[in-house]
C-alpha cells in the first residue's frame, strides 16, 4: 500500500459527532445452526407488539443524538417486518433523533423472505441500502450453513432488488464452511463479480460455543477446515477482488467504488457513538455503554410500562475508550489509526501510550506508519487478531 492510498478519514471520530442508530430485529423463521446472535425462532406473532416497543423506546430516548447518519437494521431477520413496518420506525428515527434526509439506511434481507412488492415498499419506506445474507452459492454450503433458501432464490432476490429500486446491494457471504474445496470458494468469487453488487462482506466461519454446529464438530459430525486452509481461501478472495478492482477497505469488507463503503458500520470502526435499539441491542454514547433485555417478551413489557429496557450500563474509562479506538480502526486497512486523530480525541499520540507495542509490531512486520496513521500490513491482515489485542490496556 502506498502513501497514495492512505485516506483522509478521520480514525478515531472526534469528540461529540452525531450518533448512528442501530436497530436489532431478534426474529428468524429458524436459527442457523453456526448462528449464536441475539435470535428466535417461532415468535413471529410479536413483531407488531415490538415494533410498537422500538417506537416507544426511540420516543423515550428522543435527544440523546441528532442529526444521525445512519439507521441500520440488522438481525436476527429485518426482512420478517412488513414495508409499513419499517416505515413507521424510519418516522420514529426521523422524530426522534433528526434522521438527516441524506442517511444512510441499511437493511438486511434473507433471499426467502423477499418478494418485488416487499422490496418496492422497502424503497419507498426510505431504505436505501440492502444488505442480503447469501453466504453461499453452492448446495452443499447452503446444507452444512443450514440456510432457509436456495441458489435459485439468492439469484432472484437480487434480480428484484434492482427492479424495486436499490443501487447499493451488499451481500455476506461465508467461507470456511466444513467440507468447502478450493473449487466451491472459486464459483462462489466469480459469483459476486457476474453479479457485481456494490459491496460485499465475506467471514471465515467461527464455529461458536453452544451453537449446533459446534455440537455437530464435538460429535464428529462436521469437520472444521484446517486454519491455513480458511487462510488460503481469504488470500484468494483479496486476490480475486483485488484484480477486479474492489476496494478492500476493512478485513473482511469490499466496496465496488468507495462511496459504497457500509456508513454505519464504518462509524463503528471509527468509534463514533451510536445508539443501540431493540431486545439485546447494545450502544456507546456520552462515555457509557449500555445494553437492553435480550428476551423479546421482556423488552416489550418495559417499554409498555413506560420503562426504558436497560439491562445493563457501564462506563467506559479513558484507558478503555483509547483500547477500543485502535483496536476497532486497525481494522480499517487503507486508512489505520490517525495519530493526530488519536491525540486529538484521546489527549496522547500512538507511540506515546504504546511506544513497547507498536515498536515490536514494527520491527516484525506486522504495521506500518503510513502518513502518521498506523494500519496493518499485508502480513499483519493475516494475524489482524492478534495485533489488535497489543493494544488491549
Amino acid at each position: 500500500m502506498s502513501d497514495a492510498l492512505v485516506s483522509t478519514l478521520p480514525v478515531p471520530l472526534p469528540a461529540g459527532v452525531s450518533a448512528g442508530i442501530y436497530v436489532h430485529v431478534p426474529f428468524c423463521r429458524h436459527i442457523c445452526p453456526y448462528c449464536d446472535f441475539n435470535t428466535y425462532a417461532g415468535q413471529e406473532d410479536r413483531i407488531p407488539a415490538y415494533v410498537d416497543a422500538v417506537v416507544r423506546e426511540m420516543r423515550l430516548r428522543e435527544g440523546e443524538t441528532t442529526g444521525a447518519p445512519t439507521l441500520y437494521f440488522g438481525g436476527g431477520t429485518p426482512s420478517l417486518l412488513t414495508a409499513a413496518q419499517i416505515a413507521q420506525i424510519i418516522a420514529a428515527a426521523r422524530e426522534s433523533f433528526g434522521l438527516r434526509a441524506d442517511a444512510e439506511v441499511s437493511m438486511e434481507a434473507n433471499p426467502e423472505t423477499l418478494d418485488l412488492e416487499m422490496l418496492t415498499g422497502y424503497r419507498a419506506a426510505g431504505v436505501n441500502r440492502l444488505s442480503i445474507g447469501i453466504q453461499s452459492q453452492q448446495r452443499a454450503g447452503l446444507r452444512v450453513l443450514g440456510r432457509g433458501h436456495t441458489a435459485m432464490t439468492a439469484t432472484t432476490s437480487l434480480t428484484l432488488a434492482r427492479q424495486a429500486g436499490f443501487e447499493n446491494v451488499s451481500l455476506d457471504f461465508i467461507y470456511g464452511w466444513p467440507g468447502q474445496s478450493a473449487e466451491d470458494w472459486e464459483h462462489d468469487l466469480q459469483t459476486i463479480l457476474d453479479w457485481s453488487p456494490e459491496h460485499v462482506s465475506l467471514y471465515a466461519l467461527i464455529v461458536e460455543p453452544g451453537t449446533p454446529m459446534q455440537m455437530a464438530v464435538k460429535r464428529g459430525i462436521l469437520r472444521p477446515l484446517d486454519d491455513d486452509v480458511v487462510a488460503d481461501r481469504y488470500d484468494r478472495a483479496a486476490e480475486v477482488l483485488g484484480n477486479a478492482g474492489w476496494e478492500h477497505y476493512e478485513i473482511s469488507n469490499w466496496a465496488r467504488e468507495p462511496q459504497y463503503r457500509s456508513r454505519h458500520n464504518q462509524l463503528y470502526w471509527q468509534n463514533g457513538p451510536y445508539l443501540g435499539i431493540g431486545a439485546g441491542a447494545f450502544g456507546t454514547s456520552g462515555g457509557e455503554r449500555h445494553s437492553n433485555h435480550l428476551l423479546p417478551d421482556r423488552y416489550i413489557a418495559a417499554l409498555a410500562a413506560g420503562d426504558l429496557p436497560v439491562a445493563t450500563r457501564e462506563t467506559i474509562d479513558d484507558a478503555t475508550a483509547l483500547s477500543e479506538t485502535m483496536m476497532l480502526g486497525m481494522r480499517l486497512l487503507r486508512d489505520g489509526v490517525s495519530d493526530a486523530d488519536v491525540r486529538a480525541r484521546h489527549g496522547v499520540g500512538i507511540s506515546e501510550r504504546y511506544a513497547e507495542e507498536v515498536a515490536r509490531l514494527l520491527d516484525i512486520g506486522l504495521v506500518e506508519w503510513q502518513a502518521q496513521r498506523l494500519r496493518l500490513t499485508p502480513r499483519g491482515v493475516l494475524v489482524a487478531n492478534e495485533v489488535c489485542a497489543a493494544f488491549l490496556s
